[in-house]
């Protein structure tokens, strides 16, 4: 699959500007990428799970969403987009429509690994033609930066409070890319936001044209929830994979493949110091906890790049 940038970012923008996100919500830019995914001529039906993405993005009468967009409760945008997609399949058979739809899910973790997992699964399982977008920014933002199991190990939101008693989330963050690829799918893929692009772009055209079902997982970071300055998002992204914190990876009709390894694996120090959710990592009596921290990332990282070698 051939892949020119200009040509790419020079495409219409599928979602207008305009809309109430935050400035540099990691949110929009996995949207506004993965739509850029899309052939020119071929029409898309979004649906939503609520959350930031879609209380910030469609208040009615007024949508930031040029293409067909259906709002979701947080626990069935799947469900939703599933009946969507076999509705247009039985009007095609029938002559009744001409045109050629893509769908397409856009949940945060919190309406994905969580609320939405059950028919999240169920439409992956039923191999319904669609593409399911995890925009990852690891907690409940929308409604109050509560901790979701895609919360890191450690991390202080309002519900693993850092304090005397503790010291943030006690659990080890959910591999979702891993059970959803472990649902026999066609296509399951891990990305976030680096260097030009290029990967999410790729993976984003690969999820929507596979047929049958795909999940896309992107690592969306959040200014309020991570506590980073604004500007700094492209920088997280690129610690997170540099150190190996979020893998880029991809499961294409079961076979894993790992797209990128850094050249030298840095420490996850390097993906935490930036951001204010683990400041307390980083006083003395702490440094067992990052020490923790590192030799799971280490082990998590051996299992994939066995996993891609076999």
């Amino acid at each position: 699959m051939s892949y020119n940038f200009k040509e790419t970012m020079n495409k219409e923008e599928r979602l207008a500007p305009g809309h109430r996100m935050c400035a540099g919500c990691g949110g929009t830019i996995a949207v506004r990428n993965v739509l850029r995914g899309l052939h020119e001529g071929d029409e898309a039906v979004i649906t939503c799970a609520t959350g930031c993405l879609e209380v910030s993005s469609f208040m009615y009468p007024f949508t930031a969403w040029k293409d067909s967009f259906i709002h979701n409760a947080f626990e069935n945008a799947a469900a939703t987009c599933s009946g969507v997609e076999s509705a247009y399949r039985a009007l095609k058979k029938k002559g009744k429509v001409q045109e050629n739809y893509k769908f397409i899910t856009f949940g945060g973790d919190g309406g994905t690994y969580d609320i939405g997992f059950q028919s999240l699964s169920g439409a992956m399982e039923r191999n319904h033609d669609m593409v399911y977008v995890c925009y990852d920014n690891e907690a409940y933002m929308n409604t109050g930066i509560q901790r979701s199991s895609a919360t890191p190990m450690y991390a202080d939101t309002t519900t693993s409070p850092v304090g005397r008693e503790s010291d943030g989330k006690e659990q080890n963050r959910k591999d979702l890319t891993e059970v959803l690829a472990a649902h026999d799918i066609p296509y399951a893929a891990q990305t976030t936001f680096i260097r030009n692009f290029k990967d999410l772009h790729t993976k984003a055209e690969k999820a929507i044209y596979t047929k049958g079902a795909a999940f896309l997982n992107v690592l969306a970071p959040c200014p309020r929830g991570w506590r980073y300055n604004t500007p700094d998002i492209m920088d997280i992204c690129k610690m997170a994979v540099e150190t190996c914190y979020w893998p880029l990876y991809e499961v294409i009709e079961g076979k894993w493949i790992l797209n990128y390894e850094p050249k030298k694996k840095l420490p996850i120090e390097d993906f935490l110091k930036v951001q204010g959710r683990f400041k307390h990592l980083f006083k003395k009596e702490n440094e067992g906890l990052i020490e923790k921290m590192q030799k799971e990332v280490d082990r998590k990282w051996e299992a994939l790049q066995k996993r891609c070698d076999a």
